[in-house]
């Protein structure tokens, strides 16, 4: 239980650390993270990645709310488009969450790579002046791209700020707005999200103490407060950044996560 409790205060400070800098929710973070500490605590590899996904998306819970809030008292948020989006969103995280129980550990790591290198790349290229169009489309296409986003942040274990900042700036919406809009789709993702990791890991055995299904407790009340604490120390780097090498950075980061656990199913 002590060295658990250590890595996973370690994870809180990577996490806030990285987050801080990146400006990012944390999932994409958390969860290579945590399961590097899981693997190292050896605890059983067939759970490894379902612990570190469930665990992300009960972390994102709190912060996904505070942000959304604060968000929407600047009136930054389209709470209309964030409606909109709201039926398919949650549809799409159940969809992942009962894909993620048919799935392995190796399935989930594999398809957690690929997202992870599809971003890394888009960051690393940049998409800077980029345009698919001058609005978001209509429907059924914008239910299509919510029901997307929810499938693939659930099997991520990430907001879906990574996805939803991209399609919208992709279509035209300013850099601030698609921030703020984003903010809500974490809370859309990310509390069906745990509830649906706590159902397809009730009662498997050999998870760690403290557990609810593949959402580990002791994770959740360690990593928030840790991260949130060092948080300020990434800020206070990334102001030290331009917004560009900050992308790059972030970019590479995921680009080293995907081939880590590509080397690792080989």
């Amino acid at each position: 239980m002590a060295m658990f409790a250590l890595a996973l205060v370690a994870t809180g400070i990577l996490t806030g650390l990285l987050a801080g800098a990146f400006g990012v929710g944390g999932g994409a973070v958390i969860v290579p993270v945590l399961y590097q500490f899981l693997t190292a605590l050896k605890v059983d590899p067939a759970l490894c990645m379902h612990i570190a996904v469930g665990t992300s998306l009960g972390i994102i819970i709190p912060t996904s709310i505070r942000s959304f809030l604060s968000h929407r008292k600047r009136g930054m948020v389209d709470m209309k488009l964030l409606r909109g989006w709201a039926v398919p969103v949650i549809l799409g995280v159940i969809l992942g969450a009962l894909i993620a129980d048919m799935m392995s550990s190796t399935g989930l790591k594999a398809t957690f790579a690929v997202l992870a290198l599809l971003v890394g790349v888009r960051l690393v290229l940049g998409t800077s002046g980029a345009r698919l169009g001058a609005d978001l489309p209509g429907e059924p296409a914008r239910s299509l791209i919510g029901g997307a986003m929810g499938t693939l942040s659930t099997l991520m274990g990430i907001g879906g700020g990574t996805f939803g900042n991209t399609i919208m700036t992709l279509y035209g919406r300013p850099i601030h707005q698609a921030v703020a809009t984003s903010s809500g789709l974490g809370v859309l993702i990310s509390i069906p999200g745990a509830i649906g990791f706590i159902w397809s890991g009730w009662g498997v055995e050999g998870l760690p103490p403290l557990s609810l299904g593949f959402v580990n407790l002791l994770g959740v009340a360690l990593v928030i407060p840790v991260s949130t604490l060092v948080a300020p120390l990434g800020v206070r780097l990334a102001h030290a950044l331009k917004r560009r090498q900050l992308e790059m950075a972030f970019g590479i980061f995921l680009l080293i996560v995907a081939a880590r656990f590509g080397y690792s199913l080989l």
